[in-house]
């Protein structure tokens, strides 16, 4: 027998079978593998909460100025601290800041006047001044306020209307409603007459009749100098300043 002849009939009939049989095919989706799911799906723990700190700006800056107070005790201040300066009020050439008292109410000191108290105590119970009537008659005279009287009616309105002043004269004392004449009659006709000399204007009469407001500017400006008040801006600030430091120079407690 040929070597290619001489097979194994049972290893013949063991490949043959093999070979007819079918082989097993997989089910779709039978055994493959499923794609992870996203991230977003898969429950995770919740990160721990962290508040977010507003910081409290008031506490910091007074830790601040703690540290600087104590920065201070033991080098010394980091720089020096300057102080206000008072404006320094320059008089012409031959005029003095003291003068011979205008009247009996009046200080020694330009636009200034002494204090409700000191007048009562000095029996100054009446102020007088001089008016001119602006209607038929045109007459000029003195008239005269009760000192207590007047100045309980100027310290109402001022204690009144202050809030709604709001560092402005209100209509009523820039536009004045000015006295009767007591010779024609006219109503809101009799002006108070200023002095041709700034140092002798009354002005304890004017604020009493309430008719600070027909000063000129020139005459307010004279006041806040002389008064330590600023005295550039409108005619409303001028008599607002005018008004609120006579108040004080009589009430200097208040």
């Amino acid at each position: 027998m040929n070597s290619g002849e001489n097979h194994d009939p049972l290893l013949n009939l063991d490949l043959s079978l093999s070979l007819s049989q079918p082989q097993p095919q997989l089910q779709p989706n039978q055994y493959t593998l499923t794609p992870p799911l996203p991230k977003t799906h898969l429950w995770e723990p919740p990160e721990p909460y962290t508040p977010i700190l507003v910081p409290n700006y008031q506490q910091h800056a007074m830790q601040k100025e703690q540290e600087f107070k104590l920065q201070d005790q033991e080098t010394g201040p980091a720089r020096a601290v300057l102080a206000r300066r008072q404006p320094v009020l320059a008089m012409k050439e031959g005029k003095s800041e003291t003068i011979t008292p205008p009247y009996r109410w009046a200080t020694s000191t330009r636009a200034t006047v002494h204090s409700l108290d000191y007048l009562l105590s000095h029996n100054i119970t009446s102020i007088t001044g001089t008016v001119q009537c602006n209607g038929g008659c045109k007459e000029q005279y003195e008239i005269e306020f009760d000192l207590k009287e007047k100045f309980e009616e100027v310290a109402g309105f001022i204690e009144e209307n202050w809030y709604n002043m709001h560092d402005r004269a209100p209509k009523a004392w820039i536009n004045p409603v000015l006295p009767t004449c007591n010779r024609c009659g006219q109503e809101n006709s009799l002006k108070p007459v200023m002095s041709t000399k700034k140092k002798a204007i009354n002005w304890l009469f004017l604020l009493l009749g309430q008719m600070i407001g027909c000063c000129k500017l020139q005459y307010l400006k004279y006041f806040c100098k002389h008064t330590k008040n600023h005295r550039t801006g409108a005619k409303d600030r001028l008599v607002y300043l005018t008004y609120l430091g006579l108040y004080k120079q009589l009430k200097p407690d208040e």
